[in-house]
């Protein structure tokens, strides 16, 4: 590789050019909007937002200014707050304040304005780079699970396959995952940990160790029992997971199914789109819960599809779910198309329904179309 060119696209970009192409960003004031919505978000609880609702335009946005900032500042550190107070209140104190020196005939004035700004710049600076740092911390995370995630179109004799998993946040808190167990056993799987970030993406990724290890030992059904067993007695209990299992007999039609909390799996062809069985409880709410194996023989054409609900619950900015009824009207006039275009379809009709609004959950999706 030539050394110029590396030094040159590892140069930080330069200041005036990316200010010039912020000033010219096609979404400029669409993610600005985006980013009010959000600070809302995240700042007002439930109960004071009730609150919001019976009020005037004027008194809302007051009032909103103030919860904002009383909330921000009760999350910093204490010498954050203290720094923070202490800059917000030289700005509103006008006028001007010197400093002497004793050995010298040295004076210096100061706005005291310009000192808070001051302090508030580096309380901001301060909190930008715990920022950045979490940032490339959740980006390794992202980048390794990525690498534990099985390729788009894994080869099962007798199948066309199709997987796919989008986080919301920069980390995943759902599991797709394809293990070839032996010649007559392959096991495909769809897993969803309650919440979201950090702590689900963790919990996640022992989960998929632990079938990992187990499924080549049992069948589905003692698969997923020993699964719930562990994760009930390892976690906390106010933590779940749905889980969807689904054991393939390569090469046939047959395919087992367990459902341990997740949404029923879909099969549809020509003649419509059916919802298969429910499951039982989510893993890790009741000790030796105990579960159901549901057998299917798949026709040829037949198309089964697993979602989480990322897919259903996918909203518009106006809060508008995408649903159930959607999805299925969306997938009875794809029963002829290939699994791939099966998937980018579903993913494409969310996308549009959304338009300008982000995730508010992880998207997963498995399409399995039998040859």
């Amino acid at each position: 590789m030539d050394s110029n060119n590396t030094n040159k696209s590892s140069e930080e970009p330069g200041f005036r050019n990316t200010i010039k192409e912020d000033l010219y960003e096609d979404s400029l004031f669409k993610n600005f909007y985006r980013d009010i919505k959000e600070l809302k978000e995240f700042y007002i609880s439930a109960e004071k937002k009730k609150q919001l609702e019976t009020m005037s335009p004027f008194k809302k946005g007051f009032f909103v200014t103030v919860w904002i900032l009383k909330s921000m500042i009760l999350k910093l550190t204490p010498t954050r707050r203290l720094l923070l107070l202490a800059g917000l209140l030289l700005i509103f104190i006008s006028g001007n304040f010197e400093i002497t020196s004793s050995d010298a005939d040295i004076k210096v004035s100061m706005s005291r304005a310009l000192l808070g700004g001051a302090i508030v710049l580096f309380v901001l600076m301060l909190e930008l780079k715990d920022k950045l740092l979490a940032r490339d911390e959740l980006e390794a995370g992202r980048k390794i699970q990525q690498a534990l995630m099985p390729d788009r179109n894994p080869y099962l004799e007798g199948w066309s396959v199709w997987l796919y998993s989008r986080s919301a946040n920069e980390v995943c808190g759902d599991l797709v995952d394809f293990l070839h167990i032996d010649d007559k056993r392959t096991g495909i799987l769809m897993a969803d940990v309650a919440g979201k970030g950090l702590n689900a993406a963790l919990l996640t990724t022992k989960l998929q160790a632990t079938i990992r290890a187990l499924a080549p030992d049992y069948d589905a059904l003692t698969l997923v029992t020993k699964v719930n067993n562990i994760f009930f007695r390892e976690n906390l209990r106010n933590i779940f997971a749905s889980l969807i299992y689904f054991e393939v007999t390569p090469g046939t039609g047959l395919i087992k199914i367990v459902n341990a909390g997740h949404f029923p799996a879909i099969v549809f062809n020509k003649d419509g789109v059916k919802e298969l069985e429910k499951g039982g409880i989510a893993l890790g709410l009741m000790k030796s819960a105990e579960y159901k194996e549901n057998i299917y023989e798949i026709n040829s054409g037949d198309i089964l599809v697993a979602y989480s609900d990322g897919v259903t619950e996918a909203r518009t900015e106006k809060g508008e779910f995408y649903g159930s009824p959607r999805l299925f009207s969306l997938l009875s006039g794809l029963y002829n198309k290939p699994v791939n275009e099966i998937g980018d379809s579903i993913v494409a009709s969310i996308e549009k329904f959304m338009l300008d609004a982000r995730l508010s959950d992880d998207l997963s999706i498995i399409v399995l179309k039998k040859q």
